[in-house]
């Protein structure tokens, strides 16, 4: 089968796709015939050597997948041959088929397609487990909402909206803000313009966000403790930047706030009924038409580097796909 094979550490520019054996189901195993596939910075980190997560190469990359249920292992029961599903493939998802523990696979509803299957495994639950299970977002409060037209981001924003929060969105550009505004936020604020936290104290009359929800890290962070409210929440969930800030404890103190750090493939580990409980409400939102992935573009397998490098450059709005 046709596969994008990482030899070492390597730039996007690098990546090719390679001849390799097909998949073979192992008990408890699925193979997915591969429709489409999510990109992910954390792909561009590990094909660096750069994530927490450092695969022995060689390896797929690709950690999100929808596709048909081409083979089933013996034991699996919870998906058949020819099924529509989605899976969270920790790796291997470049590629025209995946081998996944059927634990992290989940049959797709009718209502959604391939594209917006392959946008949601680890965009949408990362943001559901920080604002709900983390932070305990209420409706009414007021949520901040950093890189907001990225993937993480505008899952963020969606599922605000949906609890009934009032959502700012932070940006770089009018075409990315236009973006915040239709999938939900009420207040747009170009990073690039200046200072976030001033604006942010306005918007909330000198109280400051309830929840800020950071996928950035560096200087976003240190803006954001100087706007955050009295008991607020930031949620740790990245470093785009490449910059992981240090924290003053005694800025901690002095609101009483929290501060969440959210790794989500551990609840996999961790806790795998929570992990189900929140595919279960994000499928019915989606049915609810109250999240929709936001596909920036889709290409084919060949161009996963082009793909990788356009998150590189933040030069996205949305999710990039692949489709085999």
């Amino acid at each position: 089968m046709r596969a994008v094979v990482v030899q070492g550490p390597m730039e996007p520019g690098d990546l090719k796709v390679s001849e390799v054996a097909g998949c073979e189901a192992g008990p408890g195993e699925v193979v997915i015939g591969v429709r489409a596939a999510g990109c992910n910075y954390s792909d561009l980190l590990m094909l660096r050597g750069e994530y927490q997560v450092k695969p022995v190469p060689p390896f797929v990359p690709g950690r999100e997948a929808s596709g048909v249920v081409a083979e089933v292992g013996p034991g699996v029961d919870r998906v058949n041959v020819g099924d529509r599903v989605l899976a969270y493939t920790d790796l291997g998802a470049f590629a025209e088929q995946v081998r996944v523990p059927q634990a992290d696979v989940y049959a797709l509803p009718t209502s959604m397609s391939f594209e917006h299957g392959a946008a949601i495994p680890i965009v949408y639950p990362t943001s559901y487990a920080a604002l709900i299970d983390l932070a305990g977002l209420q409706a009414g409060e007021t949520l901040l909402v950093h890189a907001a037209a990225g993937g993480v981001g505008l899952a963020a924003v969606q599922i605000g909206r949906a609890l009934g929060a009032r959502v700012i969105a932070t940006a770089g550009g009018e075409e990315k803000l236009e973006v915040a505004r239709r999938a939900g936020a009420d207040v747009l604020i170009d990073y690039r313009a200046g200072d976030f936290a001033p604006r942010v104290l306005a918007e909330t009359e000198g109280q400051g966000a309830d929840v800020i929800y950071d996928s950035v890290g560096g200087e976003t962070f240190e803006r954001s403790m100087s706007c955050i409210a009295w008991k607020g929440r930031l949620l740790v969930v990245g470093f785009a930047s490449g910059q992981i800030p240090k924290i003053s404890a005694n800025r901690v103190l002095l609101k009483n706030i929290a501060i969440l750090g959210l790794h989500w493939p551990l609840y996999r580990e961790r806790e795998p009924a929570t992990v189900d409980r929140i595919f279960a409400a994000l499928m019915h939102l989606h049915r609810r038409g109250e999240i929709v992935p936001w596909i920036d573009r889709v290409h084919p397998l060949e161009e996963a580097g082009r793909a990788l490098e356009a998150l590189d450059r933040r030069a996205t709005v949305g999710k990039r796909l692949l489709v085999p």
